[in-house]
């Protein structure tokens, strides 16, 4: 039927209010959507093929244990570091990946280490002293840190979640707990958990948002948020994890990568996106990361109203110096004519 006079405006309208409405993080085609599931980027139960064969989409390295019903990075054993890694080069610009973990061990509170990590990055399979993987790498990290190993600060509790980008400059201080590189983040309570804990990092239109779903209620809370990211395609999705004189299992239950559908600008469309150096535009000073879960929407908002300041000033200073400028070519005009 044919939508009665008059009701148009209103209706769109309505619909506009809508969509307005809806948040966007919430927004969310990856809910369980498998058409949007890309297989050759996702691990999942019972892992088969994994390191194996020659046609295999992940490899693992170190202490990791594939088992039937999860992949183990580390046991709850001191001094061990392990991580599984996707064989298949990532090309999509726009993407969520979904992370199922347990991490459990027999170490009473503040007694377990170290913590995992997410990684989208150029190399594979390098291990190294930061949560099993390289110092210095080139890409995206997501930290899982269980340890606070820096008693100054005490501002946050701990498991914390951040996350950093690197172009290959940058080490991750592990006595800061990564604290001077981190972009944003957020505690979460993820060890010894009766039930599923999942991560998910989106990456879309130059935007990283981090969410957590860990306390049992089946929805997603939002846990990091920055624009102004900049990562290239063709690198690689990897999990690793570490432990030290304090241990914990790591486990990974599942990756899910699934294809985000974003338009983008033909400018966007034009760029070399493998030739992109992972970069940060806005990046904060640590000390606005105060454990608050809204200290980043915060900090990119202010950001946003500096450059918005910047500009008026600048506009501001445009307009003084043309009433200026036109003020003394009056002057001289007038100047002129008594000469005559």
């Amino acid at each position: 039927g044919r939508m009665p006079k008059g009701l148009g405006g209103a209706g769109a309208l309505l619909t506009l209010l809508a969509a307005l409405l809806v948040p966007p993080v919430r927004a969310d085609i990856t809910d369980g959507n498998s058409e949007h599931l890309k297989r050759e980027h996702s691990l999942t139960k019972p892992y088969q093929g994994v390191g194996t064969s020659p046609s295999s989409q992940w490899d693992f390295w170190g202490s990791t244990l594939v088992t039937s019903q999860y992949v183990r990075l580390t046991a709850d054993e001191r001094s061990k570091q392990g991580s599984i890694w996707n064989t298949v080069p990532c090309f999509l610009k726009d993407w969520e990946m979904h992370v199922q973990f347990k991490v459990h061990g027999s170490g009473k509170k503040n007694l377990h280490g170290d913590g995992f990590a997410v990684w989208y990055t150029k190399d594979r399979l390098q291990p190294g002293p930061v949560f099993g993987n390289q110092d210095h790498y080139v890409g995206l990290a997501i930290f899982v840190d269980t340890f606070r190993n820096d008693l100054h600060g005490m501002d946050r509790s701990f498991p914390y979640i951040s996350a950093m980008v690197n172009n290959g400059s940058l080490s991750y201080d592990h006595g800061k707990d990564g604290r001077p590189t981190e972009l944003g983040g957020c505690s979460a309570d993820v060890r010894n958990k009766d039930y599923d804990t999942y991560l998910a990092i989106r990456y879309s239109k130059g935007r990283l948002t981090v969410m957590v779903d860990i306390d049992d209620k089946n929805e997603w809370k939002e846990c990091i948020d920055i624009g102004g990211v900049r990562l290239p395609i063709g690198y690689y999705f990897g999990a690793s994890a570490a432990t030290g004189d304090l241990a914990d299992n790591h486990d990974i239950i599942s990756m899910k990568l699934y294809q985000l559908m974003v338009e983008h600008s033909a400018e966007d469309d034009n760029l070399d996106w493998t030739k992109i150096e992972p970069s940060v535009s806005l990046l904060k000073s640590p000390k606005d990361n105060i454990d608050d879960p809204t200290g980043n929407f915060r900090s990119t908002s202010l950001t946003g109203w500096k450059v918005f300041l910047l500009l008026l000033c600048a506009l501001l200073g445009i307009v003084v110096c043309a009433v200026v400028g036109a003020v003394v070519f009056q002057k001289r005009q007038e100047r002129n004519k008594r000469f005559y």
